[in-house]
């Protein structure tokens, strides 16, 4: 009689669990459906929205067909006089100059400029050129701000592009007598030009980044000629 219980009991278990496992199912299948068309609907968006890209200026702006100029969201990239400026408008280039691409998310920066996320097909061009490290991260709230900031980071954590030897040095290998480090405070580029003796209290914790446009000097005569003022920690 006990036997017999435990079989029917088993039986029922079993059949709850099948059970559970069909519904699953069920209720699975049409989440990835879903997922498909969302999928499905943005990338058709995207190709109904395409604008070409006519030429590109600088790391993080180009020219669209309309004579409209567009930048980068999220993107920092150096001037064409700085270190990198000029490989990073090189990287773009080969992403999407003459190509069609897709804009989201686009809204005007504080001069009134657009400015947005740019897809070629399906890559994110303001991601790839932070992933091989050749534009800062610059804060901005997107759909993408979580994965940008973390791309950035390992891009910087790796040391590359702009933060390789290329553009980011604490010694000065192509004029090793130059050692006078032309620094902007709070690596600001509106804030003030700094430079850095090697009697200077921090002189050794200083890292001169040439993709912001800071500089080796030569003599405190070229660094003063060149708008800097002697830092505060110095004698």
């Amino acid at each position: 009689m006990f036997l017999k219980f435990n079989k029917e009991k088993l039986k029922l278990l079993d059949f709850l669990i099948n059970l559970l496992k069909k519904l699953a199912l069920i209720l699975f299948i049409p989440s990835i459906l879903l997922n498909v068309f969302l999928g499905y609907k943005t990338l058709n968006q995207r190709q109904a929205n395409l604008v070409k890209v006519i030429g590109v200026i600088d790391g993080d702006t180009l020219v669209l067909e309309n004579k409209t100029r567009l930048r980068l969201r999220h993107i920092d990239a150096p001037e064409l006089a700085n270190c990198g400026g000029e490989e990073a408008k090189q990287f773009v280039s080969a992403l999407i100059n003459g190509k069609s691409i897709a804009i989201e998310e686009q809204i005007p920066d504080q001069m009134g400029r657009a400015m947005g996320l740019v897809y070629v097909d399906k890559i994110l061009v303001n991601e790839k050129l932070l992933e091989f490290g050749w534009a800062r991260y610059h804060s901005d709230k997107t759909t993408k701000t979580v994965e940008l900031k973390k791309v950035a980071d390992t891009a910087k954590t790796n040391k590359l592009g702009i933060f390789s030897k290329l553009c980011f040095s604490d010694t000065n290998l192509e004029k090793p007598n130059c050692i006078i480090k032309g620094n902007l405070e709070n690596k600001d580029k509106s804030g003030r030009k700094l430079y850095y003796l090697p009697n200077c209290a921090q002189y050794k914790f200083v890292q001169v980044e040439k993709d912001l446009g800071e500089r080796w000097f030569c003599t405190e005569k070229e660094a003063i000629e060149a708008g800097y003022i002697k830092a505060g920690t110095c004698p």
